[in-house]
């Protein structure tokens, strides 16, 4: 069974865009395994929304386990064309996380996606955020400089709606050092929203690419003390994304056969015990969550694929038992209605 394109012209233009955002992606990162690396290409996994009827996706995952601890790029599609009584037609996203296997090469999360509703209404979401274990004051300024390059006059309300999404209250700090987002973006002109988003993806994909090359080159030294602070922050990277990040929890509400790519975020490894530590500093009833995302993981603190699905499984059931705990998850300016434009109106 194949994906069905959605038949909107709207939205086989922005497929169009984030599949040529992720090829761009994945072709720079195969070249920097060719050069730094065990030169092994990304590989294509492909996942379906009722059978291909309502879309799917597309992701490529690393094989290279010398530069790369996890990494994915993933592009997807669900429409509801068939389906009038759905407040959502269609939407379209590229979603990837690059996790580096050196401590001193910062991870980076993307996400560029169009949501279009049944009125003809849509918006956009426009995400960016480098994400070091080991902050290198350098990567922090270069990275900056292009989100304000790229985003112009946008960057103000990017950067704060950016350092407001990925705040984490209970530890008092921030997921990553640099931050982007905008929430329901749209001006007067679709044209040039798209144009805006495609030349925001592809900066920031080349500006992480020079970033992680030269770091690469560089910083070849490690030592234990870097790998746990690596941990820690990988650690500190899995809370946020299962405890506050809505994006995640969205998707993993609105349907259940993407769980291992949605869960394509998540590091490789995680501190059991440290995660556990911070369980006592969350409210109730997100106490329960964390201690239940820590029984899902072995005492060696693995992520592999079947925790992943079980990670995916404890985070649905969750949400499922407290609904009310949504409204202690992450956002920009405004909450955005994923999960009420995928059921019926």
């Amino acid at each position: 069974m194949k994906m069905i394109m959605s038949e909107s012209k709207d939205a086989q233009d922005a497929y169009r865009l984030v599949r040529s955002l992720q090829k761009r992606f994945v072709d720079k990162l195969d070249a920097l395994s060719e050069k730094r690396g065990e030169n092994k290409k990304f590989q294509e996994v492909t996942w379906l929304r009722d059978n291909g009827f309502h879309g799917g996706g597309s992701r490529f995952e690393a094989r290279d386990e010398k530069l790369f601890n996890t990494a994915s790029v993933n592009v997807s599609q669900v429409h509801y064309d068939d389906m009038a009584d759905k407040n959502l037609q269609c939407a379209t996203a590229i979603s990837t996380i690059i996790h580096p296997k050196n401590p001193h090469v910062p991870s980076i999360h993307i996400h560029i996606s169009l949501t279009q509703l049944r009125d003809n209404s849509s918006y956009w979401r426009v995400m960016a955020d480098l994400n070091p274990s080991i902050v290198d004051e350098n990567d922090k300024t270069v990275f900056e400089n292009a989100l304000k390059k790229l985003s112009e006059s946008r960057y103000e309300e990017g950067s704060l709606q950016g350092n407001k999404y990925f705040d984490i209250p209970a530890l008092e700090r921030h997921r990553g050092v640099s931050h982007f987002y905008l929430e329901n973006y749209k001006t007067a002109s679709n044209e040039e929203d798209a144009l805006f988003a495609q030349s925001f993806g592809e900066g920031v994909i080349d500006t992480y690419i020079d970033i992680i090359d030269a770091a690469f080159a560089t910083r070849t030294v490690v030592s234990q003390e870097d790998l746990k602070a690596q941990l820690a922050y990988h650690t500190l990277y899995l809370f946020q994304v299962l405890t506050l990040d809505r994006g995640t929890t969205s998707g993993l509400l609105i349907h259940n056969q993407n769980d291992v790519g949605i869960m394509g975020s998540l590091p490789s490894f995680i501190d059991k015990e440290l995660l556990q530590s911070w369980q006592e500093r969350v409210q109730t009833p997100q106490d329960e969550l964390v201690q239940n995302i820590a029984n899902a993981i072995d005492d060696g603190g693995a992520v592999d694929v079947p925790t992943k699905v079980k990670l995916a499984e404890v985070v649905r059931e969750h949400y499922v038992k407290y609904p009310q705990a949504l409204q202690m998850q992450a956002s920009g300016n405004t909450i955005p209605s994923t999960i009420s434009n995928h059921e019926i109106k």
